[in-house]
């Protein structure tokens, strides 16, 4: 694994294929996938908000790390975040199983499965995993994840439904709107209300809520609605404050102030958002460090170097964050590779 922190280019091609990973989900996902997982949705249990058990596990008066943190991308839009002895997960997805996207052939129906192996491998023990929406390729990792230590979840009122349904104690849930501050000790989390990507026709994958945690367990990816997207900024000590995306798209006004130091940024998966990237980096305040994310193919194991989905423009991203701030240094990670930022 190589450390491309220096490197301000991407080795990405430009969209060529038609039919990738989203590029299925722009066209016929859109549609007849989305009344599945509403369906399978319809009965709930009738409790309003997870139950607490126990406080969550925070430090708020440990002593802040001074270092800079240790950044690795996980793939998809995950990361793992190494600083003081912490670990801070954001949407993990690390088992990556296949759902037929890559084949054309996507199956709402797939079911959900875990490889401990391997997310214990490369995500480690985490103190803290914040989760920016439900879809499966952000939260399936995340139950297995919460039976390894006592980390708190911070998530959507409907991904800790989800959650608690699926076995992880409520008690560890943490459910936020967007505009809290949360002071964790060895970091500050500030946590954005913003959106999920839309497809070509403007439509959302999936979307939908829960009031209260499903009669059943979640078996498939149909089971898992979006349930509104967040995104973080976080930083640790005097670190370099990094904004994360989960999903492309986003409230401007949301962004007012924030001036992260870098910007995890989610490659589009349509032209449907009007000037997104200016809109994003002007919101932001032009970070000094942007890496774009969401653009492999999440069909495949992790791999090194990362295989790009076709339908994904990356390249494109590229020219327009250059073409928009121009002097915005731009990271294209690879799996696992350890990333510095400074300040």
């Amino acid at each position: 694994m190589t450390d491309r922190k220096t490197i301000d280019d991407t080795d990405g091609e430009p969209a060529g294929n038609p039919v990738g990973r989203r590029g299925f989900l722009r066209t016929a996902v859109a549609g007849a996938a989305v009344l599945p997982v509403m369906g399978a949705l319809g009965g709930t249990a009738e409790a309003a908000e997870p139950t607490p058990t126990a406080s969550p596990t925070a430090s708020p008066t440990a002593t802040p790390p001074t270092g800079d943190p240790v950044f690795r991308w996980l793939g998809t839009s995950g990361w793992r975040m190494e600083s003081g002895g912490k670990n801070v997960l954001f949407d993990p997805y690390i088992t990556r199983f296949d759902t037929g996207l890559a084949k054309g052939a996507f199956n709402p129906r797939t079911e959900l499965s875990v490889r401990p192996d391997l997310v214990t491998e490369h995500a480690g023990r985490p103190d803290l995993i914040l989760v920016s929406h439900s879809h499966w390729d952000h939260v399936s990792d995340v139950p297995y994840l919460a039976t390894t230590g006592a980390a708190p979840i911070v998530a959507t009122q409907t991904t800790c439904h989800l959650l608690q349904a699926m076995g992880v104690d409520p008690g560890r849930l943490v459910v936020v709107k967007g505009g809290e501050v949360l002071d964790f000790g060895y970091c500050t989390v500030e946590v954005v209300a913003s959106l999920h990507s839309r497809n070509a026709s403007y439509r959302y994958f999936a979307p939908g809520t829960l009031t209260a945690p499903p009669a059943t367990r979640p078996a498939t990816i149909a089971d898992l609605p979006e349930g509104d997207t967040l995104a973080f900024q976080i930083r640790f000590g005097d670190g370099p404050a990094a904004f994360l995306m989960g999903a492309s798209d986003f409230v401007e006004r949301n962004l007012s102030g924030l001036r992260p130091d870098v910007a995890m940024i989610a490659v589009p998966s349509s032209k449907a958002t009007h000037r997104y990237v200016p809109r994003l980096l002007r919101a932001l305040g032009n970070p000094r460090t942007v890496v774009p994310v969401h653009w492999d193919n999440f069909e495949i194991p992790l791999a090194d170097p990362a295989v790009q989905d076709p339908a994904m423009d990356l390249a494109g991203l590229v020219a327009e964050v250059r073409h928009a701030a121009p002097g915005t240094r731009i990271v294209t990670p690879e799996h696992l590779a350890p990333l510095r930022f400074g300040r």
